[in-house]
């Protein structure tokens, strides 16, 4: 469906959908979808979405303490200030982000040859978190005419000398990108490229100014 994207285009739209946010990965087949996919990222032994044709995996090392880009991570209310194509953030209970959490967020998605533009809300919850360590989480994206069923997202974070090495991978599920793995794969892999481009912008900058 989003074959016939301009490249502007294709980079907004890789930004308004990385979910819960993103996916390179292959279409695997589903009778062999039952176990996650070799070198899979896990969050205390949970993974992406084994049984998902989509998904994609996606690392940077980024010059900042730690604590600084767990930090700005996790504190997602901050994310409309560090990530423009979040709109709006809203939590949606109180106090550190902790396994049960949720928050609701808003991106826009351009028009395709298929589906209008849209806003899509994206409702994420965390399943598991290890402080300074690893985060995942999972969630619809819904909009008018574009809908994703569930998108799940591990995140590492790996102390590296000078730095951290932030790894990501997610799985997304949805009829629509499944009627069309090759294609939407192409269009929706870079979306984790560029968020974690976001990130080490906004974490290095932090670093450097304290």
């Amino acid at each position: 469906m989003f074959s016939t994207l301009t490249r502007r285009s294709l980079r907004t739209t890789l930004l308004a959908l990385p979910i819960a946010a993103g996916l390179l990965g292959t279409a695997a087949p589903a009778q062999a979808a039952s176990a996650l996919p070799a070198g899979s990222l896990t969050c205390q032994g949970k993974g992406i979405d084994p049984a998902a044709k989509l998904h994609h995996r996606t690392e940077t090392f980024i010059k900042a303490p730690l604590s600084t880009v767990w930090r700005l991570h996790t504190d997602v209310e901050s994310w409309p200030r560090w990530q423009k194509p979040v709109t709006s953030m809203k939590r949606l209970d109180p106090g550190r982000l902790h396994p049960g959490s949720r928050f609701r967020w808003t991106t826009p998605a351009p028009a395709t040859p298929s589906t209008p533009a849209t806003t899509l809300v994206i409702t994420s919850t965390v399943h598991q978190l290890k402080p300074g360590q690893c985060i995942r989480w999972s969630g619809p994206a819904i909009g008018q005419g574009l809908r994703i069923d569930n998108g799940t997202h591990v995140w590492n974070f790996v102390p590296a000398r000078g730095g951290v090495v932030v790894r990501t991978e997610e799985s997304w599920t949805g009829q629509q990108l499944e009627a069309d793995p090759a294609t939407s794969i192409t269009y929706l892999a870079p979306g984790l490229d560029l968020w974690l481009a976001d990130l080490k912008a906004a974490a290095e900058s932090r670093s450097c100014h304290h």
